[in-house]
């Protein structure tokens, strides 16, 4: 399986992806899933990939050549060359519906669904960063101020500490901190997600970044942040105080007379009615 994620906030972005693919148990193999586009001073550009591999390949090495008509008579629109994110996230949907048409038909006679999604962000010169969300139809939805990040794979185990941390204003050594605790909860809660991890961290108006990773088990950082985020839920889960079920002084009680919900009933016989 997989886990990505990207972040944009004001100060920047910042793209994180695990390398584990499996099919079965015993076919665990390393895949990157991260690929980053870059002409120094021109475009930054980031794609992180989840789903069927052999369909998100096939998707990179075509979105290197795909073309888009202009519309007004120019030269064709490709990624190397889009005057926009949005430009470049199109190109990346005919990439996407170009691999469904030449192999859609024969998946789903092998019973394999086409099963694809990614993440695309970045920035052209000329306008501000953009984030997207690209789906197996190749359609995308575009991250804005209320909605800062992306996720695809193994979500549900990294998106609380999202939830609770990133926003707009989150510094970028923050919000590169959380993606990776946000990770690192994934690792813990299934097996599908593993080491090693690709990080890339974008400054604004930059348009290149020299803040790329590969993160392993003899990372240092990682490895310190594994164990304190560890240590410190603990702490902070122990200061919590227990619940209370008898007449014992507390606060807190969690027996309550509350009318509007009672506890549930209790049956005692065959005789009485469930509602």
């Amino acid at each position: 399986m997989t886990y990505c994620v990207a972040v944009k906030l004001n100060a920047g972005m910042v793209f994180l992806s695990d390398s584990r693919t499996n099919a079965g148990l015993d076919q665990i193999s390393t895949f990157r899933k991260m690929i980053v586009y870059e002409k120094p001073g021109e475009r930054f550009m980031c794609l992180l990939s989840a789903g069927n591999l052999s369909i998100s390949q096939s998707v990179r090495e075509i979105l290197q050549v795909e073309q888009l008509t202009d519309p007004d008579g120019g030269e064709p629109v490709t990624i190397w060359n889009a005057k926009s994110m949005f430009d470049a996230a199109r190109v990346l949907g005919s990439a996407v519906r170009h691999v469904y048409e030449r192999d859609g038909d024969a998946l789903q006679r092998a019973g394999v669904d086409f099963n694809a999604s990614m993440i695309f962000g970045g920035q052209v010169r000329g306008e501000g960063m953009r984030l997207f969300q690209v789906y197996s139809a190749g359609n995308f939805i575009e991250a804005t101020a209320e909605t800062p990040f992306f996720q695809i794979g193994e979500s549900k185990y990294g998106k609380p500490v999202l939830d609770r941390v990133i926003g707009p204003e989150t510094p970028l050594d923050e919000a590169a901190k959380c993606v990776l605790v946000s990770m690192d909860s994934t690792l813990k809660s299934n097996l599908s997600v593993g080491l090693p991890l690709d990080l890339a961290v974008y400054e604004a108006n930059m348009l290149q970044s020299d803040k790329i990773t590969c993160i392993d088990n003899d990372n240092p950082y990682f490895r310190m942040l594994h164990k304190t985020w560890g240590q410190k839920l603990r702490e902070v889960f122990d200061e919590i105080e227990d619940p209370t079920w008898d007449d014992a002084h507390t606060e807190v009680p969690l027996l309550s007379d509350n009318v509007r919900n009672a506890p549930l009933k209790k049956i005692t016989n065959s005789q009485e009615k469930l509602i």
